[in-house]
């Protein structure tokens, strides 16, 4: 199959394009490269790709999901099998302050692509959407049939938004769509402003980092390989319209998990105690029996072997770097 993934060279982007290729596909990357992080870490994501799984199977194009032109010019240049969107822009709290710009990339740009699916008939189009759909849901584990009416903050909203557009074109139009909703993902690669790196980058640089409601918030902390397997499965079957589940299926809480950073850094880490946004749900837990049944999907790191593999690479990636400077 021939696939366009856009986000290729970010967190989750890099390792599902690994996973595709390593399935044997050939893959379309395509990032805007944007300063919500250093565009550096994202080039080095990419020459990871290369370096693994590129060869000719694998390239990649800086364009703006936004940029209806870019966009376009991509389908006319290559026959897609499948899209997967993955680029977003991502956070919960900064989507609060600049909501137009969520907007404009996670609901627009998904428009933008269904459109070309829609024009040059691709048979499959998988959107990363979020557990932060769910709101502050009362149904735990969380399953795909609630509501998710209440979504309690404009990423949500506009994740939210974009599957329900999903629908749309697949009723008027036929077109195969999956909506993956992530639950929290971490490893290597892992953005500055996901809390695993926020605590390492506590410990050893100093910097700022809030603990909310006391570490009192339980996740369903998701390994990205994990991840990047249920992605690839989607994008090889086209399942009509459906939103499924990928997380692990356990809950742990934030403070156990910060603890387990504090263990392999063999230092204690100096958090901010910090209220629970408003933006925030307390717990997330994965109902994962769809993404079984459709995906074949099975979670295979555990929460100790993942944070293992984060703190690894942080130490080589980040301690490293910072100590030769």
């Amino acid at each position: 199959m021939k696939i366009l993934l856009t986000g290729a060279a970010g967190f989750i982007g890099s390792h599902s394009t690994q996973e595709l290729l390593k399935r044997g596909h050939f893959v379309v990357g395509m990032d805007n490269l944007n300063d919500y992080y250093d565009p550096r870490r994202k080039l080095e994501n990419l020459e990871e790709v290369k370096a693994g799984f590129g060869g000719e199977r694998f390239e990649f194009h800086k364009a703006d999901l936004r940029n209806r032109e870019e966009i376009a010019q991509l389908f006319q240049d290559h026959e897609f099998d499948a899209v997967v969107n993955l680029g977003a822009m991502a956070g919960v709290r900064v989507s609060i302050e600049d909501p137009h710009l969520y907007y404009d990339v996670n609901l627009t740009g998904t428009l933008n692509l269904l459109l070309e699916c829609v024009q040059h008939k691709v048979g499959n189009f998988v959107l990363a959407s979020t557990s932060s759909a769910y709101g502050d849901t009362e149904i735990m584990p969380f399953v795909e049939t609630d509501p998710c009416a209440r979504p309690l903050a404009p990423y949500a909203a506009s994740k939210r938004a974009a599957e329900m557009l999903c629908y749309t074109y697949h009723h008027l139009f036929g077109q195969n769509c999956t909506c993956l909703r992530f639950f929290t993902v971490y490893g290597p690669r892992g953005r500055p402003d996901m809390m695993a790196y926020k605590v390492l980058d506590n410990i050893f640089f100093g910097e700022p980092c809030p603990l909310y409601n006391g570490g009192e918030m339980w996740r369903d902390w998701t390994y990205v390989s994990d991840i990047a397997n249920g992605v690839a499965s989607a994008a090889e079957r086209p399942l009509g319209y459906e939103i499924i589940n990928l997380g692990r299926g356990e809950m742990v809480k934030l403070a156990d998990f910060v603890e387990r950073i504090e263990g392999l850094a063999e230092k204690k880490s100096n958090l901010e105690s910090a209220p629970k946004l408003a933006a925030d749900i307390e717990a997330t837990s994965a109902n994962i029996d769809k993404a079984r049944r459709l995906l074949d999907y099975d979670p295979r790191v555990s929460v100790d072997e993942g944070v293992k593999h984060f703190y690894e690479w942080y130490a080589d990636k980040v301690l490293r770097q910072a100590t030769a400077l």
